[in-house]
């Protein structure tokens, strides 16, 4: 591991990204794509990286520290798949998933010409983008060297002479903030880039350009002061229950937007949440970040049926609910395209309805909006169960 390039006390692998340090930020995306074990090839041990593998081994994934090529080979089974990611890379998950399916010796690589400074060579007009899949022959062959040499730069020579594949870096890996480099401000760039990708890579259009620029400001500031999750998902709270107080009581335009920045509040927590690996607490701040806007538009809908003595807009609330949630079921887990609707998309329209007097109308909008998002949905499950 080498010293930040901006910041010499500092190793780059403790600089802060995305949340988090770098390395734990690595160890994610390796055990999202199938790593049981994780060995760290370190030069000295500071208090920062001992905290980081601290927090890495509560993943429930070993990992172990080296201080050479020998001893590296000594932790791994001879059979394993061994992916070796360069001191200073930040990349996606998509793009090291592809790289960690089974197979002989592998480098990523890109051209030269669209690398910076720093890049190992591979020849070809290529250099090595910071990812390689290693036969674990290959930290043998380096152990039987002398131990001046450079494991990285070393293991990547014995890789191409043993005719490594090389796979092309895709270019939706350079947007999504892939890279390599020593410099905090550079990872910090990054780091901005990868936070902006996890909240908005798999949902729709508010989560993209509401959600995630919010994010963007919002987390590096809270993440040095060590701010927990339930601090910022109970501010959020007192604001939700404000909104719905304020609904109950027939001030619907204050109560639905002070809702919708409620549901920020929670998203923004549980992502926190997800960034500093408390899944379980991430898991609730989502359901609650689904069930505010719920409460609101039921709570928007019986009021406004009860000023207007009609029961359209409080049918028309229970309607958008059910289908606001069938919709989720059946979208899961899954990529989404950038028109499909969530929670929060649907409350905004809500209110765009409560500021112009119209419930009816905002509630039947968000309804259409959450039916289209659903029959989507049902669609694509259709075509690719």
């Amino acid at each position: 591991m080498h010293d930040a390039d901006d910041r010499p006390a500092m190793l780059t692998a403790t600089l802060p990204f995305g949340g988090v340090t770098l390395i734990e930020y690595q160890a994610r995306l390796l055990i999202a794509s199938g790593a049981s074990q994780i060995v760290i090839l370190v030069a000295r041990l500071t208090p920062e990286l001992l905290g980081a593998i601290s927090r890495i081994g509560k993943r429930g994934v070993a990992v172990d520290t080296v201080r050479t090529a020998a001893e590296a080979a000594e932790k791994l089974h001879p059979l394993a798949r061994v992916l070796m990611l360069a001191d200073g890379l930040t990349t996606t998950a998509e793009t090291l998933v592809a790289l960690a399916r089974d197979g002989g010796d592998a480098l990523l690589v890109m051209p030269e010409d669209q690398a910076a400074l720093g890049y190992e060579r591979v020849g070809s007009g290529m250099v090595w983008a910071g990812v390689a899949r290693l036969d674990p022959r290959r930290l043998a062959e380096l152990a039987a060297m002398p131990r001046d040499y450079d494991v990285q730069s070393t293991l990547v020579r014995l890789a191409s002479q043993a005719h490594a594949v090389h796979v092309l870096l895709p270019q939706e890996a350079i947007r999504g903030g892939h890279g390599v480099g020593h410099a905090a401000a550079a990872l910090e760039a990054r780091g901005r880039t990868v936070l902006a990708a996890m909240i908005s890579g798999r949902s729709g259009w508010f989560e993209r350009f509401v959600t995630a620029p919010l994010a963007r400001a919002v987390i590096p500031l809270l993440v040095p002061r060590a701010v927990p999750a339930t601090a910022v998902a109970a501010g959020a709270g007192v604001v939700g229950v404000l909104g719905l107080t304020l609904i109950a009581i027939a001030y619907p335009g204050s109560g639905l937007l002070l809702t919708v920045l409620g549901t920020l509040g929670l998203s923004l927590a549980a992502t926190l949440a997800d960034l500093r690996d408390e899944p379980a607490a991430e898991r609730w701040l989502q359901r609650l970040a689904g069930g505010l806007p719920a409460l609101a538009a039921l709570f928007y809908g019986r009021q406004a049926a009860q000023a207007q003595a009609d029961g359209a807009p409080e049918v028309l609330a229970i309607g958008l609910v059910l289908l606001a949630v069938l919709g989720e079921r059946a979208l899961g887990h899954r990529p989404r395209r950038s028109w499909w609707g969530s929670a929060p998309a649907y409350l905004l329209l809500v209110w765009c309805g409560a500021i112009v007097s119209a419930p009816a109308v905002g509630l039947g909008l968000a309804a259409v909006y959450a039916a289209a998002t659903l029959a989507a949905a049902i669609e694509r499950l259709r075509r690719h169960p």
